[in-house]
Order: structure tokens, then C-alpha cells, then sequence
């Protein structure tokens, strides 16, 4: 069997005879070479600066894959981490743009006199028509009709055999379970494996599919995904060391998926029920990103400058009022 430059079978032995090298690795490799030097012919069996060549071909092998690797693990690094603040940028904005539509619902005033007149209005109504209270049997019968309209809502013919969404609006099953929003989808895969790492894992993204699973192990995932996802805004990381955690976010942000890959079962849709964010439970970052892009829609909602329209004019103004001598009467801010 040939072996490699990454051959993993002897790390137990050289990490034995690196904790026994107290000088470090200068030590180390000094003792290697004079193992060499002793026990083989390495310096003195070929021509003349071959030993050489063949120390520095792998001494440069092995420094470009080091590099490599680092550089690799930078690069996720920095991926994860624009991944996650895309994320938060997306939560504030979609709070932003509830707490807006919350604050912007119209409130009709009346005038004294109008409530005045509404008051009695509604006591000559009143007194021509008593208030009767329901008996037991009309109790019992609305409470009978709202129950049958209920079940008949639920015997819907295209919802019959549908699951009820889960509390993130998705769907628990025996390997998995998946939440979702309007743009994305979590999915946690827990480890037949009790404690996994990393490199074990599998994870294999398309626009279309999607592969989850083990080394050496069937996959725990392994289908056509409901709709499509964006690539390059998907991503998966380990918890716990033993459950799987993937995000991906839709292409579509503006239907709920029904289910997660084409052969799950189907949820029912209807009975959705999106949550709104609450001001109070953003961290204060995201609290302020937010309180500014509802300040800024409010504004454009009266034809009034936004944030940062009023951070320009006050700049102007400061500039004018520095070079008096300029003619501004011209200027327009974009």
C-alpha cells in the first residue's frame, strides 16, 4: 500500500516522541535526521544535494497545504460569519417592517358632540329592543355550530390527510424536524452517534437537494428539496456535538413550504401562524438598526427626509455657514 504525505497511522507514535523533546520541534527534527544519518545512507547514497532537494520538495509540499488549510478555514470563517449577520439584518428588517405596519394603523377621532350623539343613539336602541340572554340550549347550539364550522374548515378536501404545523410552522419527523419563516428554513438532524465531529459530518447542498448524513454511515437526508434555495446563503453547523444544524434560505420569501423534501409529508399551510418580533427582545445592535428603519419608513410614509437625508442637509448647512463666500442656491443633495 503506498504511502502518503498525510498518512495519519503514525501521528500516535511521533506525538510519543514529540512530548519527549523538550528543546521542540528543533530537537525533534534533529533527532530525526540523525536517525538518518546513522541508520540509513540517505546523505551519502545518491549524488550530491539530492538529500537536499528531497528535504526542501517536502518541506515546501507541506508548508503550501498548511497554508492552504488556513487559508481555507479563514475563508469559512469569514463566511459563517457574514452568514449570521445577514441573518440578523433580515430579522431587523423584517420586525422593522412589522412594528411600521403595527404603528401606522389609523385611528378615527370623534368630536364631543358626535359621542354624544352616538351615546344616544345606542340607548334608544336599547330601550326599543331589551337585551335577551341566550338559554342553555342557544349556548349549547352556538357553541355546536362553531365546532361543526370549525370541523368543516378542517375537512377541507385539499387539506384532508395534511399535518398541523409544528411550533416554528414546520414539521417534526422521526430523523429530523424543520422550522421556517417567509425566507428561511432551519433543519435539525440529530446524530445516530452520540458525540461526532465536524469531519465526520456530510452535508451536500444544491438549489434542488439535499444530503445529510454520516462517514460510513446511510444518509439521514437524502432527496429533492420542496423548492429552491440559495447556495450561496445556505449553511450547517454542529451543536452539541451531536445534532446537525442547517439554514437555508429560500429563493421564494413569499409562500411558507409545505413540506422540506418532495417525498415528506405535506403540512397544512393555512394554519400557519408567523410570529412578530418584539423591540424588547432584539440585543442592542439590532434594536437600534431597527428603531432606524422604522423612523426612516414613518418619514417617507409623510414625505418627510429620513435618517440619513437629515444627516446631509445638517452637513450642508455646516458647510455653508463655514464658506459664507459660495453660492448654494444650486446645490441638491441625492
Amino acid at each position: 500500500m503506498a504511502v502518503t504525505g498525510d498518512d495519519d497511522r503514525f501521528d500516535g507514535m511521533l506525538l510519543a516522541m514529540a512530548q519527549q523533546h523538550e528543546g521542540g520541534v528543533q530537537q525533534l527534527i534533529d533527532t530525526f535526521f540523525s536517525f538518518l544519518r546513522r541508520k540509513t545512507d540517505f546523505f551519502t547514497g545518491a549524488e550530491k544535494g539530492r538529500a537536499e532537494q528531497l528535504v526542501m520538495d517536502s518541506l515546501k509540499k507541506h508548508q503550501k497545504k498548511a497554508i492552504e488549510t488556513q487559508k481555507k478555514k479563514q475563508e469559512d470563517n469569514e463566511a459563517a460569519k457574514k452568514a449570521r449577520e445577514e441573518k440578523k439584518r433580515k430579522e431587523a428588517e423584517k420586525t422593522a417592517a412589522a412594528a411600521t405596519s403595527s404603528d401606522t394603523a389609523e385611528i378615527k377621532e370623534i368630536t364631543d358632540e358626535e359621542a354624544e350623539q352616538l351615546q344616544k343613539q345606542i340607548d334608544s336602541e336599547k330601550s326599543e329592543k331589551p337585551e335577551k340572554k341566550p338559554s342553555a340550549d342557544a349556548k349549547e347550539e352556538k357553541i355546536t355550530e362553531k365546532k361543526d364550522a370549525s370541523d368543516d374548515e378542517e375537512e377541507d378536501e385539499d387539506d384532508k390527510g395534511k399535518l398541523k404545523p409544528n411550533s416554528g410552522n414546520g414539521c417534526d419527523l422521526d430523523t429530523y424536524s424543520w422550522t421556517q419563516t417567509l425566507q428561511e428554513l432551519d433543519v435539525r438532524v440529530p446524530s445516530p452517534i452520540k458525540k461526532i465531529k465536524s469531519r465526520d459530518v456530510i452535508v451536500e447542498f444544491t438549489k434542488r437537494t439535499l444530503k445529510v448524513g454520516l462517514k460510513g454511515h446511510p444518509p439521514i437526508i437524502n432527496g429533492e428539496l420542496n423548492k429552491e434555495i440559495k447556495l450561496e446563503e445556505s449553511f450547517w453547523t454542529l451543536q452539541d456535538s451531536c445534532i446537525i444544524v442547517l439554514n437555508m434560505e429560500k429563493v421564494n420569501q413569499m409562500e411558507w413550504w409545505s413540506r422540506l423534501l418532495v417525498t415528506d409529508p405535506e403540512i397544512n399551510t393555512k394554519k400557519v401562524q408567523p410570529e412578530n418580533s418584539k423591540l424588547s427582545d432584539l440585543d442592542g445592535e439590532t434594536r437600534g438598526m431597527v428603531e432606524k428603519m422604522m423612523y426612516d419608513q414613518r418619514q417617507k410614509q409623510m414625505g418627510l427626509p429620513t435618517s440619513d437625508d437629515q444627516k446631509k442637509q445638517e452637513m450642508l448647512q455646516k458647510f455653508m455657514a463655514q464658506h459664507p463666500e459660495m453660492d448654494f442656491s444650486k446645490a441638491q443633495i441625492n
